[in-house]
């Protein structure tokens, strides 16, 4: 069984059927629970996925999707199921800003908090369409189903 961290923009582009990556998002969750990949949820992510939630269905006119993203968010990932890493943030503060400061900004403070929590657990793979996550020499992300397939080719 391999391990990998879900990313917000994946789990945003899931449960928006309006989002660009929809279509992309559910085959590649599809294709991970098929494959029995072990998913994890940071706290950090789920922040992200509400906050870029709220602030679309606001932008966007359907405020009134807003409850059902997040009960659906709430189904899909109860919080039994989400891995507390906001309280490590005091000890790995310094570690996040050299990480934000070689990748010249372009890895930001989440982005950069999940790339050092991969390394913690020893989790390779990362489901992100974020191509930012590429510079990170410790991962890999996976975008679509040929990643999956090179991911359990290594397995």
């Amino acid at each position: 069984m391999v391990d990998l961290i879900v990313d917000a923009n994946v789990l945003i582009a899931l449960l928006d059927g309006a989002d660009t990556w929809h279509r992309t998002a559910v085959a590649l969750y599809d294709a991970l629970q098929d494959a029995g990949a072990r998913m994890l949820y940071l706290d950090c992510v789920i922040n992200e996925t509400i906050g870029v939630l709220g602030r679309r269905v606001r932008e966007r006119g359907r405020i009134s999707q807003f409850a059902e993203l997040l009960s659906h968010l709430n189904t899909l990932i109860p919080e039994t199921q989400i891995t507390w890493v906001y309280p490590e943030v005091p000890r790995l503060y310094a570690d996040v800003l050299d990480l934000v400061r070689s990748s010249d900004g372009e890895l930001n403070f989440h982005d950069a908090l999940i790339a050092l929590i991969c390394r913690e657990l020893s989790v390779r793979y990362l489901a992100s369409f974020d191509r930012d996550f590429d510079q990170v020499s410790w991962l890999e992300r996976i975008e679509e189903l040929t990643d999956l397939q090179a991911m359990q080719e290594k397995a």
